[in-house]
């Protein structure tokens, strides 16, 4: 029996936590990429996992899954692929003369596009499709995707033979990008220690039915006006940074995060206060999330790309000018 079925009602913020330690004890180290996992499966959003082969980013998403009790596949994306490979098609039947549509490996709950910059035009803006409107199409028939629904795609960032950059419409409808450093000495030492016996298997903490109420509770959070303008001010700081005493900013940033930086700061926001038990938003919040959310989509000019400019570094200087606002919440409320 489950935790979500021994405790039904039971207190989200310790679903949540218990989620996650059951994660990590399987995954060593890579807290924040576990973290920020967990974030985005309550905003229902989607994450783009960047780092080297070998960091445990395919092994967290597939032990997220079994913890949260939710379906899961992987594709490995290739040159070669077509969109039916991963949406499905219509399949000819000789015996009784029929096309079924035979539907591809999206339909799950956790969808894991591996190497997803190596998939070429075509298949991206399949993928694309099944991201934003969560349903697939095939022979005019509209297939819903099961509930939740997330996709984690992973890309390896120094590879550059044989692979498609993703293009700016794309990237900036996953909710994060989380970059995935290498472990520690110590973290190494402790991965050799647990992976090199039989490795740990994770227990089941929920089910998409709890995940959903979950879901649903993170956007009750409560949001305040001015959380909500802080929000609006450090979006607004990417696009006009002179305004906002980034002056400097100007000739690096060639266009400023989309409106859906400002959704997925607010949802991002909501989900990772639920997270540490709260029902309200605070702006540590909103600046625990802002790198993750905002750094892919920043445009920066073609002199500071040939500079090296690191868009984290320039989301961080936005924080730094930009003040939050302080909000006091009535705790009984």
């Amino acid at each position: 029996m489950s935790v979500a079925e021994e405790l039904p009602g039971g207190n989200d913020a310790a679903l949540l936590r218990q989620s996650l330690d059951e994660v990590r004890r399987v995954i060593v180290g890579q807290d924040h990429m576990v973290e920020r996992l967990v974030v985005a499966l309550l905003a229902r959003g989607h994450c783009l996992l960047e780092g080297v082969p070998g960091v445990a980013k395919t092994l967290a998403a597939s032990t997220l899954a079994t913890v949260v009790g939710g379906t899961f596949a992987r594709i490995q994306f290739t040159p070669d692929l077509v969109p039916s490979d991963i949406v499905g098609t219509r399949v000819f039947h000789p015996s009784n003369e029929k096309f079924d549509v035979e539907l591809g490996p999206v339909f799950v709950n956790f969808l894991l596009a591996d190497e997803i910059n190596r998939a070429p035009a075509k298949v991206q803006s399949a993928l694309l499709e099944v991201m934003a409107e969560r349903q697939v199409t095939l022979a005019g028939v509209t297939h819903p995707l099961p509930r939740p629904f997330i996709v984690l795609a992973t890309q390896n960032p120094i590879e550059s033979e044989g692979v498609y950059p993703l293009p700016e419409v794309q990237r900036d409808r996953f909710l994060f990008r989380v970059r995935v450093p290498h472990p520690s000495a110590h973290e190494e030492l402790e991965i050799l220690h647990r992976m090199s016996v039989t490795p740990p298997v994770p227990d089941r903490v929920l089910d998409p039915a709890r995940l959903l109420a979950l879901q649903e509770a993170a956007e009750q959070v409560s949001v305040h006006q001015l959380v909500a303008d802080y929000v609006v001010r450090l979006v607004m700081s990417t696009r006009a940074p002179a305004e906002y005493g980034l002056a400097d900013l100007t000739e690096t940033i060639e266009i400023g995060v989309s409106p859906r930086a400002t959704l997925g700061l607010v949802s991002a926001g909501r989900a990772l206060a639920l997270l540490r038990g709260r029902d309200y938003l605070l702006p540590d919040d909103v600046r625990d999330v802002a790198v993750d959310v905002m750094s892919h989509r920043l445009m920066l000019t073609f002199d500071a790309l040939a500079d090296g400019v690191d868009p984290e570094q320039v989301v961080k200087q936005i924080l730094h000018a930009v003040p939050p606002p302080l909000v006091v919440w009535n705790q009984n409320r």
